[in-house]
């Protein structure tokens, strides 16, 4: 077999491209992502490594009708305070108890969206109005929604990051945008039913795709990031 070619600085600004500019995008245009492109998507990304090439990844494309249906249930839920209150995760995404720095993060980028929306701290219904945008894929075209064998593994879960951040990176390299999104894993038993889901799967999360709506003001949120010399350990050298 031929090594593949070493890449060239092009490929290597483009790829570093891909990966910088991708951000959380919270407002789409209303233009359709054909089917192939998203096959395509799915079709890179699935070349994410995974322990001894166990693939657990598994992906229910909706869009129009079937994405709205969905959305629908889902908001709901959300918007009946009864029900919503026995909508509990599959899985803690979160930690049970909040610590610094990761805390102060997720505040800051909390009042940091907040801020460009024009909500003032206190306004609960403009809040709630915001988070059910969520459960709309934040009118994105198409919503990706993931789940998982429950007899797999953590290592699996890790294997099934790599395979998200390929979808959106790829995503990124043709024009398009994301948003993963973990609020939809509340009601994921209203999920796992309207998709027919088999039983022995679990719900992953949610991902808007489609293309930024430019005018948006929410999309010009961009989070900070710690450099290298924060969290990187270099010994040996």
């Amino acid at each position: 077999m031929t090594a593949p070619a070493f890449p060239s600085p092009a490929d290597t600004r483009a790829v570093d491209e891909a990966i910088v500019s991708r951000h959380s995008i919270r407002a789409y245009l209303d233009k359709p992502v054909p089917v192939p492109l998203i096959q395509e998507l799915l079709d890179v990304a699935a070349r994410a490594p995974s322990g001894t090439n166990t693939q657990p990844w598994k992906v229910y494309v909706v869009a129009g009708a079937e994405k709205k249906a969905l959305c629908d249930k889902v908001i709901a839920c959300f918007n009946d305070p009864a029900a919503r209150a026995t909508a509990v995760e599959a899985y803690n995404y979160y930690p049970e108890q909040w610590v610094s720095p990761y805390v102060d993060r997720r505040r800051k980028v909390g009042w940091d969206l907040y801020s460009l929306l024009g909500i003032a701290k206190g306004d609960k219904d403009a809040m709630q109005a915001q988070t059910q945008r969520n459960f709309t894929f934040f009118d994105a075209p198409v919503g990706l929604l993931f789940t998982i064998d429950r007899i797999m593994g953590q290592g699996s879960w890790l294997d099934y990051g790599m395979f998200l951040q390929n979808i959106m990176v790829a995503a990124r390299g043709r024009g398009l945008d994301t948003c993963p999104q973990a609020a939809w894993n509340h009601y994921h038993a209203i999920i796992r039913e309207h998709l027919a889901c088999g039983p022995d799967e679990v719900f992953v999360c949610g991902m808007a795709l489609g293309y930024a709506d430019p005018e948006a003001i929410e999309n010009g949120l961009i989070t900070e990031r710690e450099p290298a010399s924060k969290f990187a350990s270099f010994r040996g050298f």
